[in-house]
């Protein structure tokens, strides 16, 4: 089998040597002609000819244009952009490059540092980042959308390349595609796509609003050509045959994360790598972690040369599999569409197991851009000399073949065979001439997603603000906003209305203020100056938080656990998470009714009217119906209660044992995604002054699991909160990638204390259980406990106790002391809560941290580890 490439299918930047940044011309030279032909001489040493459409987007990139450069993947559309980062580096200017996802951006990062060096390339997850400073910046879209609409044509954005901008179509996130379009107009675009359909009307809105010719470029030569076939075989049979034709990696795609999982079982049972490769699995797995619920999954499925490739997997497991993947060890990888985004997975054959998916509405047909974009990944430039698409015929068509086959090798089997029905739920029916129309069809015209949200109002506001122009009215920003956006009229019309109702629902809220300019009488429009620097309305409802949370007592028993429930309401539902919820309470009440004898009807009535928890239900119902009579903007939007973080938080619940309880361990991921946004939302939503002692407590609880578990998905977003600390810089090394986080534990000391208590209860809780593993990860390395030291320690407490209470009374704040005893000094003591209420057992531990150096605390790393110090456990 061929070695796999470094590097994603399309990209030529890390296939090349370190010296584009050196060929960079001296500051203020801006000869157009001089530009090009530094980079073309460095192209040329790569050994490569252009293709005829890359010649001519870098020939309309030189020439100062915009371009819109729509090719298949793997023809180079990376060293176009390039080019565009090459010329506005070599003018002394700053270029953006944004993707739709991190790990994407991530990628490019690295392939631009090693091309025009580290100094000149910079990672932005938020206003700071990896070398914010940087000429060179990559991002996601939605970051460079919030940058654009915070400061306009302020900002120093001289080039921007939008990667996958037919996301710009994309119902929910397509708005932050428009918006830079819309709102930078000294900006020079390259739009970039495989599927992009239709260009023309981008085209005409952009030269437009930019007053700058736009360049359309539309090619159709792929690198690696693509040969398509119809397979009537099993799955299995069709994955065995295409590895052993030497067409592997397999990419098989899957529309569920079930299915991922399923076929990935199903597959094990298979012979699909030899001894030779499964030892170099192994050696290149090495110590790596598998520490979770799924982890024994995921290496059993590794080890056979499987990879799996989801949203509900754990980042770090996700992360694995492509770094497996670019090795060119995995034979198979069972992903779901979602892998078609561009991520760093070498394909050479893509196989379709369905041509319908559910679209969020109703079960379809796959989009002609879809199949396009996930068809694209197969092939790898350099390695193959043809890639290979492969759709499966629908599993009830390849079932009823067999059975024809054995009637027709025995007709007495007629009577006995029964053919098999179409599933009559999650089904459209497709055939090969499905597959053909869709092989042969242009993808759609790209529509305009263009909508107004409370973050919006928030940023373009405080833009006004920073403009202090007194010849704009209130309001300015927004409406030229609405006024560039690319929809109708009529919609335009729409969108004004709904942002004056927007815009009312923040004034009476009180995060919108008036505030008169004595010398005029006029009124400005502010946002209000007690509210935390990092305040933000990231859910759609999160104005109803902000408004409920007024209305509560502070000070009454339960006002933490009333801020989790209103916060969750707020929240996307989990689905999958609350049906186990729900199962499980229907189960426990099926027993009790069978034991209580009831009636087989009534019992089944009861139970119908089982769902999830939904702890203050009456309450939030309540509440919303009156917010919602007061803001019509509110339309078709509507709460939705659920307890899946304050379960946790009442239980205590460790992350592992949450996803066991609800056998959940496939969908790890979606736990970790909902908690992250459920932190995010507490942190940032919920105004300072409404955070109690007990809501911090939570805080810190929930910053600590995430912390144990996978630390990708909180650090992507945490790195927005302090940019003025400078501490982003620091993200170039392993410790700096949480400097801010750090640097906030220093500055705020309810944030120190939340993590300390949270941490001493994690320790408590390992000790209740008698995981002495647990209690190990729970302090300082340095603390010098192992295991045996623990149940030694413990095993006078369990002579004179049966248990050791580990309820929500074990955590009363009578029972902890944390004592400041100088600059970076804490002592605890923890009383340990016995079932006879005796409270003779306690333990002891401290903190040490040296406080003179700030920065040299963060940059060393000294606050990843548990800060907890345990001296002894005594009675």
């Amino acid at each position: 089998m061929p070695e796999n490439p470094s590097v994603s299918e399309g990209s030529t930047l890390t296939e090349t040597p370190a010296g584009l940044g050196s060929r960079l011309p001296a500051a203020g030279a801006i000869d157009r002609d001089e530009i090009l032909d530094r980079f073309l001489d460095w192209v040329a040493e790569l050994g490569f000819e252009l293709f005829p459409a890359q010649e001519e987007a870098l020939l309309e990139i030189m020439a100062g244009r915009h371009v819109i450069l729509s090719t298949p993947t793997g023809s180079g559309k990376s060293l176009v952009a390039a080019g565009l980062h090459f010329e506005t580096l070599a003018r002394g200017g700053i270029t953006y490059y944004t993707s739709p996802i991190k790990a994407l951006a991530s990628e490019k990062f690295f392939d631009l540092s090693r091309s025009f060096g580290a100094d000149r390339v910079g990672m932005l997850t938020g206003d700071a980042s990896i070398n914010p400073e940087a000429p060179i910046l990559c991002c996601t879209a939605e970051v460079l959308s919030n940058l654009a609409l915070r400061y306009g044509d302020q900002l120093e954005a001289d080039s921007v390349v939008m990667d996958e901008f037919h996301y710009y179509s994309d119902p929910e996130r397509g708005v932050a595609w428009q918006v830079p379009l819309i709102t930078l107009p000294n900006t020079r675009f390259l739009l970039m796509s495989a599927t992009l359909g239709n260009p023309a009307p981008i085209k005409e809105r952009l030269e437009a609003f930019s007053g700058r010719e736009v360049a359309t470029i539309i090619g159709h030569e792929r690198p690696v050509p693509l040969e398509f076939e119809y397979s009537e075989l099993p799955i299995h049979e069709t994955v065995e045959k295409l590895v052993a034709g030497r067409r592997s990696p397999v990419y098989v795609v899957n529309f569920t994360q079930r299915e991922c999982a399923e076929l990935a079982t199903a597959l094990t049972s298979h012979q699909l790598t030899d001894k030779e490769q499964k030892a170099a699995i192994r050696e290149a797995i090495g110590h790596f972690r598998f520490d979770t619920a799924y982890g024994k999954e995921m290496r059993r499925f590794l080890g056979h040369g499987i990879g799996v490739h989801h949203a509900g997997l754990l980042p770090k497991y996700r992360l694995l599999v492509e770094q497996l993947s670019q090795q060119g060890l995995l034979q198979v990888i069972c992903g779901t569409d979602t892998l078609g985004v561009g991520v760093n997975i070498p394909i050479r054959t893509v196989l379709f197991r369905k041509l319908c998916k559910f679209d969020g509405q109703k079960m379809t047909i796959l989009s002609v851009r879809d199949f396009h974009q996930i068809s694209g990944r197969a092939g790898r430039k350099g390695f193959d000399d043809r890639g290979t698409v492969v759709c499966q015929a629908p599993e009830h068509v390849i079932e009823n073949l067999r059975i024809d086959q054995k009637i027709a090798a025995d007709p007495k089997k007629a009577k006995k065979l029964r053919k098999s029905n179409p599933p009559e739920r999650g089904y459209v029916h497709w055939d090969e001439s499905t597959f053909r129309k869709l092989i042969d069809s242009p993808p759609e015209t790209l529509e305009s997603r263009f909508v107004v949200t409370h973050g919006m109002i928030l940023d373009l506001i405080q833009r006004d603000g920073a403009d202090d122009d007194p010849a704009r009215k209130n309001f300015w920003s927004l409406r030229a906003l609405i006024h560039e956006s690319h929809e109708s009229p009529e919609r335009k019309r729409e969108l004004i209305s709904d942002a004056a109702q927007r815009v009312l629902s923040l004034y009476r809220a009180g995060i919108l203020k008036l505030r008169s300019d004595v010398a005029t009488g006029y009124r400005w429009v502010v946002l209000d100056e007690n509210l935390q620097l990092t305040f933000s309305l990231y859910q759609t409802l999160a104005l109803y938080l902000v408004e409920t949370l007024g209305e509560l007592d502070p000070a009454a028993e339960g006002y933490a656990e009333n801020v989790l429930s209103l916060v969750e309401a707020v929240l996307e539902n989990p689905d999958l998470i609350l049906r186990r919820q729900a199962d499980k309470l229907r189960d426990e009440l099926y027993q009790q009714l069978r034991s209580e004898r009831v009636e087989y009807d009534e019992r089944q009535a009861k139970l119908e009217e089982v769902t999830w928890p939904k702890p203050n239900a009456e309450a939030i119902y309540r509440t919303f119906n009156l917010f919602r009579e007061k803001h019509p903007w509110v339309a078709g939007e509507t709460v939705k209660p659920k307890g899946i973080a304050r379960e946790i938080w009442e239980e205590y619940h460790g992350f592992g044992d949450f996803v066991r309880k609800y056998g959940i361990q496939r969908s790890e991921g979606l736990l970790l995604r909902y908690l992250s946004q459920l932190y995010k939302t507490l942190a940032q939503s919920v105004p300072d002054e409404l955070k109690t002692d007990e809501v911090w407590d939570v805080l810190g609880f929930f910053r600590a699991m995430l912390s144990r578990v996978d630390t990708s998905l909180l650090e992507e977003w945490e790195s927005l909160l302090h940019p003025e600390t400078g501490a982003g810089r620091l993200a170039g090394t392993d410790q700096g990638q949480h400097a801010l986080e750090e640097y906030e534990l220093l500055v705020d000391p309810r944030a120190f204390n939340a993590r300390l208590r949270a941490e001493l209860y994690q320790l408590v809780r390992a000790l209740a259980q008698r995981d002495w593993e647990e209690a190990v990860a729970c302090i300082h390395p340095e603390s010098g406990w192992d295991e045996a030291r623990f149940d030694e320690a413990m095993a006078p407490y369990f002579e004179e106790y049966e248990a050791l209470v580990f309820t929500p009374e074990a955590r009363r704040s009578d029972l902890t002391r944390i004592t400041e005893t100088g600059p970076g000094r804490w002592e605890i003591v923890q009383t340990l809560l016995d079932p006879e209420g005796d409270r003779f057992w306690f333990l002891e531990a401290r903190v040490d941290l040296d406080l003179r150096d700030t920065a040299a605390l963060v940059e060393s790393g000294q606050l990843k580890e548990a800060l907890l110090r345990l001296e002894r456990i005594a009675r």
